[in-house]
């Protein structure tokens, strides 16, 4: 005698599915906090040259706004020699998304500063 095993696959799905959303959930958060994490190393780079170059502070600063992600503070710190710029920002998932936590990314650039 068979057992009916109809339904077993509908039943298997159902348990699936959710993993595998939860998974790929989690997938885009890294990949969201990784792209952040470049841009704040980017917005770095980018402020420290221009500063390095003598650019106009605002200048540089909104040079930098425009490449970091929404929300990034910065803080410039200069002397006779280098420039250090420092880009800090938090990432947080929309709406408390799966309870994930926010994630603070962070970068620091150096640049000497241009002889004339």
């Amino acid at each position: 005698m068979r057992k009916d095993e109809s339904g077993a696959v509908t039943a298997e799905a159902a348990v699936v599915i959710p993993l595998l959303v939860v998974v790929a959930v989690a997938l885009a958060w890294l990949v969201s906090l990784g792209v952040a994490q470049v841009k704040a190393v980017d917005a770095a780079r980018e402020t420290a040259r221009a500063l390095a170059r003598d650019d106009d502070r605002a200048a540089a600063l909104a040079l930098g706004e425009r490449v970091a992600p929404a929300g990034a503070q910065f803080d410039v710190t200069e002397d006779a020699e280098t420039v250090t710029v420092s880009v800090r920002v938090t990432v947080s998932p929309g709406a408390g998304l799966l309870g994930l936590p926010g994630f603070d990314a962070h970068a620091t650039a150096v640049a000497d500063r241009e002889r004339s």
